[in-house]
């Protein structure tokens, strides 16, 4: 069997392994601190030195940042990853909830489908034999249906086959996802405490802001997958409860290639490679601002093209009035 791998199990470890790095981040601590010390001398410096320049109040406002973020710091694997793991928690739980729900269900119509489609096999197969006698031409009948049965068995161990290859590509392909999620992951979090101290400098501010949003969009691949997992599974469903529903109808022929499954199972595979794209949609850092400057510039383009097409014409006018 192509699916005696336990993929809920290579996931688990994949979790195990992100809370067994966790405490790797404190032997940057350290390192950070010294960054973030020596940027935050020179950041309270320049401010003093620039209200002292210019004759004017200091604002301590401002200076309590670079305290902030060695604060952060000090107890990042606590302050930090564990905060915005515990925010972000119930969303994973909730969607694989959603995923676990729709998956037992597929299983249990799908089950039914096959009982279904082996009894209505059978009881054909039998039907047709109890009306044959013992005739040569009734024997010649016999034996050609034993053949079209054993060629149909084959072709239907072909198409299984073929259906257990493209369950195992789109199991691999979440779990590629998985993998590449705790690495960034781990990554990000081992090296966090670096960014947070460069962000303390003038000029690398946007580096803490950025460091959350990419953590919490990484962070998000994981609900975003159960997502799409939960509406596939929801599309199988809703295909197996009709296929069980037009049973019921005798002069019903069910569809045993699987032809509509195998597609999905392809759709699946693909489409679990825009898991990230989606993930980038929920949290984008400043994406309001890049929204902004993009109608600018394309409100920008239409005026020059606007202009330009009004220059033409005035000019052709103006060109044919000379004349």
């Amino acid at each position: 069997m192509l699916l005696a791998i336990d993929f809920t199990n290579l996931h688990e470890i994949l979790q195990a392994l992100y809370q067994d790095m966790m405490p790797l981040c404190e032997k940057l601590t350290g390192v950070a601190k010294g960054i973030a010390g020596l940027g935050a001398l020179f950041y309270v410096a320049a401010k003093v030195w620039q209200a002292i320049a210019r004759s004017e109040p200091i604002d301590v406002y401002p200076l309590l940042r670079p305290f902030a973020i060695g604060l952060c710091i000090l107890f990042f694997p606590t302050f930090v990853i564990g905060t915005i793991n515990t925010v972000l928690s119930p969303v994973v739980k909730g969607c694989h909830g959603m995923l676990e729900s729709q998956t037992f269900d597929m299983n249990r119509y799908r089950e039914q489908k096959e009982t279904l489609e082996r009894e209505a096999s059978r009881e054909d197969f039998d039907k047709k034999l109890d009306e044959l006698g013992w005739s040569p031409k009734d024997l010649k009948t016999m034996a050609v249906m034993y053949i079209d049965r054993a060629e149909y068995n084959m072709k239907r161990n072909i198409r299984l086959w073929f259906q257990e290859l493209l369950e195992l590509l789109f199991q691999s392909a979440a779990l590629v996802i998985d993998t590449i999620r705790t690495f960034f992951l781990i990554a990000l979090s081992i090296l966090g405490p670096i960014a947070f101290a460069l962000s303390v400098y003038e000029g690398f501010q946007s580096t803490l802001t950025q460091w959350i949003t990419r953590y919490i969009s990484i962070y998000m691949w994981l609900p975003v997958s159960d997502l799409f997992s939960s509406v596939l599974a929801r599309i199988q469903v809703l295909m197996l409860t009709r296929d069980i529903e037009a049973m019921s109808d005798p002069s019903f022929i069910p569809d045993s290639s699987n032809a509509v499954y195998i597609i999905f199972l392809i759709i699946g595979i693909f489409g679990y490679f825009t898991i990230p794209t989606v993930s980038n949609w929920i949290i984008m850092a400043g994406g309001v601002s890049q929204a902004n400057r993009a109608m600018n510039q394309t409100a920008t383009k239409i005026g020059n093209v606007t202009a330009a097409g009004t220059g033409a014409a005035v000019g052709n006018i103006a060109g044919r009035i000379i004349k």
